[in-house]
């Protein structure tokens, strides 16, 4: 796999992972004193980017590694995937 079709295959995998990542970061329903004006109720009162990234960084680095792991030792390939959809 050449390293830039790497980098895009983990990319792709950051951004998924943003979106498992994110609601976790939402206002607990027990703080109703953190209102802010003009915002959402359920917007979070502090935005925090910084921790998010990382988290977001560290699943995707997981999950790409497994699928690097998983493509390389060939565990899995078309023929095995092609197997499974016509025994359905």
């Amino acid at each position: 796999m050449a390293w830039t079709s790497a980098l895009a295959i983990y990319l792709l995998f950051w951004v998924l992972c943003a979106f498992f990542v994110l609601p976790f970061h939402g206002r607990p329903a027990e703080q109703p004193d953190h209102d802010v004006a003009g915002a959402e109720r359920g917007a979070p009162a502090t935005f925090r980017v910084g921790a998010i990234m990382r988290q977001t960084t560290i699943v995707a680095t997981i999950f790409f590694a497994a699928y690097y792991l998983i493509y390389t030792q060939r565990w899995v390939d078309a023929q095995t995937i092609s197997n499974l959809i016509s025994s359905s």
